[in-house]
């Protein structure tokens, strides 16, 4: 015992000189309600926020993406990398035991002094055993980084969640937008192909000139031409539904999926206020678990500084005779210790750029929450005025209809009336989609959707 006491002792003073992780600052923090607008309420966000709009179809498209987006596979696959390494890192604090066997065959022919010439058999069997002391912390420090690790790699998941059911919302109401917009396009096709035909039977009858059947004629084109890029963004919503769901674009052609009209939510937008956001949004959570794997990794590399101890040991048959052996094993980078303290400068500033990056994350979630109920309620409002215009085009039309038919105005003051009509009618259509797409963008940035049925970390 003699001879370990000088390792003794500078093992207990490296003891009480190893210091814990050093603390670190809170991010900005938000505590209030977010903007009072009519359109938005301060009722919590639910997870399952698309139930809102009471349509089974797009609860069963959301709920297909949920379970089979190629996106999730990949972030599952990684979530299980990730607790693999957790566990990992949790072993290696433990004793490190092998089994080591060996069969020498010894041939005894051609010995002068052998016995016989049959050969003998030689079974070598040990057990080894040895663990790091870790008394300053090292093989903790790395268990903790490899927790926090692993549960930002559960956050990203629930991130890829949120992202997969806004995508699945919206290209399904971008679907229904279009399919809307082609109603209205088509209603207005009706009325100018009816304006056509009679400006012909005008025309044969003397009443009108060519230039009314020609203008009514171009009315009728420009409006026509409208519904080819409608009828193309319907099909790229389909394959976007398709793929989401891991399946291939082509099926969307075989089983297409069908909308009438845009889902509305049957109550204003629950968006709850700061201090649930920052509870709630994948990226602050992992941002936050990334700082704590930064701050352990220090730690670790701190550890560095100081001696590492492994007690060992070994047990076995050796040649028939039963051999035991033990020593502790101090291995210790000294004097030359720059490298140590490079990769201590080393973490500690991978720890000052995590606290930046959680900083930025939690900047970056105030705003995209405020933009979006900004725009939200600036749609709304545009689509109010809009829908005022599109009533008042309308009964502008039909009088100048009545007008034409008692020949009290020329037929251009009709052709004029239906061209506002249908621009009126497709600016509303347009604001009632970009309505969904705010929705949309405001329970992503709300982080509505993630919650997972992974098990959590033990």
């Amino acid at each position: 015992m003699k001879r370990f006491a000088p390792l003794m002792a500078l093992l207990a003073s490296g003891c009480m000189t190893a210091p814990s992780p050093p603390p670190t600052t809170a991010p900005p923090t938000a505590t209030g309600a977010f903007a009072d607008l009519p359109s938005a309420s301060i009722d919590p966000v639910p997870d399952d926020w698309w139930r809102l709009y009471d349509d089974p179809v797009l609860d069963r498209l959301v709920l297909a993406s949920l379970a089979a987006n190629a996106d999730l596979r990949v972030a599952y696959a990684n979530l299980d990398g990730a607790r693999a390494a957790l566990r990992q890192a949790r072993a290696a604090r433990l004793p490190q035991t092998t089994v080591e066997s060996g069969l020498t065959v010894d041939n005894t022919a051609g010995q002068p002094s052998a016995s016989s010439n049959v050969p003998t058999t030689d079974y070598d069997l040990a057990v080894t055993a040895s663990w790091d002391a870790d008394l300053f912390g090292r093989l903790r420090s790395a268990a903790l980084a490899a927790r926090a690790d692993a549960a930002a790699q559960e956050a990203a998941l629930d991130g890829v969640r949120v992202a997969v059911v806004a995508e699945t919302v919206l290209a399904y109401v971008e679907l229904c937008g279009a399919t809307q917009a082609l109603g209205a396009v088509a209603e207005q096709v009706q009325v100018q192909q009816d304006a056509v035909s009679v400006a012909q039977d005008q025309l044969r009858a003397g009443e009108v000139s060519p230039l009314e059947v020609s203008q009514a004629t171009s009315l009728l084109a420009s409006t026509t031409a409208l519904q080819a890029p409608l009828e193309a963004g319907q099909a790229n919503a389909r394959f976007r539904l398709a793929t989401l769901a891991g399946r291939p674009p082509a099926e969307a052609r075989t089983n297409p999926v069908t909308c009438v009209k845009l889902p509305k939510l049957r109550t204003a937008a629950p968006v709850g206020d700061g201090a649930a956001l920052l509870l709630r949004r994948p990226d602050i959570r992992e941002a936050e678990r990334r700082l704590a794997a930064a701050a352990a990794r220090i730690g670790v590399a701190r550890a560095d500084l100081y001696p590492r101890v492994n007690l060992g040991g070994a047990i076995g048959l050796l040649t028939g005779r039963l051999v035991a052996t033990g020593s502790p094993l101090v291995s210790w980078a000294f004097p030359n210790q720059a490298p140590a303290r490079a990769r201590l400068a080393q973490a500690r500033a991978s720890e000052r750029a995590a606290l930046a990056g959680w900083d930025v994350a939690v900047l970056r979630a105030l705003r995209e929450v405020e933009t979006a109920l900004a725009a939200y309620d600036a749609e709304q409002r545009r689509n109010h005025t809009l829908a005022e215009a599109d009533k008042e085009a309308r009964l502008t039309a039909r009088r100048a209809a009545a007008r034409v038919r008692l020949g009290d105005a020329a037929p251009l003051l009709r052709l004029d009336a239906d061209r506002t009509v249908a621009q009126a009618s497709l600016a509303v259509a347009q604001s009632d989609l970009a309505i969904a797409q705010a929705q949309v963008a405001l329970f992503r940035a709300l982080g509505g959707g993630w919650r997972t049925a992974s098990p959590p970390l033990e």
